[in-house]
């Protein structure tokens, strides 16, 4: 049984590597989105709905069930799937729920990437030293020594990719997506909050989005955004937990 780890925005597989590290398997699997430090291929256009098109065919490729997990986009590219493509998965994970409640509001990155401003900020951050751009991302939580990975792949094509994506999933696309939530419930899911997470809606969206889709729920207490680097043995304990109980 595989275990696919979706990173998100704007990442790279990165992130989950110390908290693989902390997982008793051997099989875990942690895609590279498109665009997201590896070339996007020709014609590809970066919505939500291709990196949805193109998870399922990484899934497809690995040919069992799997055992998934999404952080940001990466959960809500799970989150689609588990609501689709059900036979693709034995069990699956995100921590961005909240954004398929009903009144949920993008953050403020968010709405300046759907904006005109969007193509300023791909600019100015692409300008930036990549010692700059790790600070940057140590300040808001990507700590553990990765910052300065992600923050080498932040190109000119990944803001392309940031902005196409973004733009497609501007309001009302992902309240849209929230109607078809209890198609989840075909499969155990675990929905996990970070309490100090300032970007996907609080931890009552989240609870609220679990229980329509029939999962299980974990407040991670003290925890961000990044709780896969905030601590990484917590994670890893949830994600155990919860495989062993499915």
């Amino acid at each position: 049984m595989t275990a696919v780890l979706v990173h998100g925005n704007p990442e790279t597989p990165a992130i989950w590597g110390p908290l693989v590290e902390r997982l008793e398997r051997d099989d875990v699997v942690t895609p590279q989105l498109p665009g997201f430090g590896v070339p996007a291929p020709a014609g590809f256009g970066a919505t939500k709905e291709e990196y949805t098109a193109w998870l399922v065919g990484e899934l497809e490729a690995i040919g069992e069930p799997v055992d998934l997990v999404g952080h940001d986009w990466g959960g809500g590219f799970v989150l689609r799937v588990a609501c689709t493509r059900p036979d693709l998965i034995r069990s699956w994970v995100s921590d961005v729920a909240g954004l398929l409640h009903p009144d949920y509001v993008w953050h403020d990155f968010a709405q300046i990437w759907q904006s005109d401003a969007g193509e300023r900020w791909v600019t100015d951050t692409a300008a930036q030293p990549v010692a700059e751009r790790a600070a940057l991302l140590e300040a808001v939580g990507v700590v553990g020594g990765v910052a300065t990975d992600v923050a080498s792949a932040m190109d000119a094509e990944m803001g392309r990719c940031i902005l196409a994506l973004y733009r497609s999933a501007a309001q009302p696309a992902m309240a849209e997506w929230g109607r078809d939530a209890e198609s989840a419930s075909a499969r155990p899911g675990l929905v996990l909050a970070g309490t100090d997470d300032p970007f996907t809606g609080g931890t009552g969206f989240a609870e609220v989005m679990a229980s329509r889709m029939s999962a299980d729920f974990q407040a991670l207490e003290g925890l961000g955004h990044w709780w896969m680097l905030g601590d990484p043995d917590r994670g890893a304990r949830a994600l155990t937990e919860f495989w062993a109980s499915v």
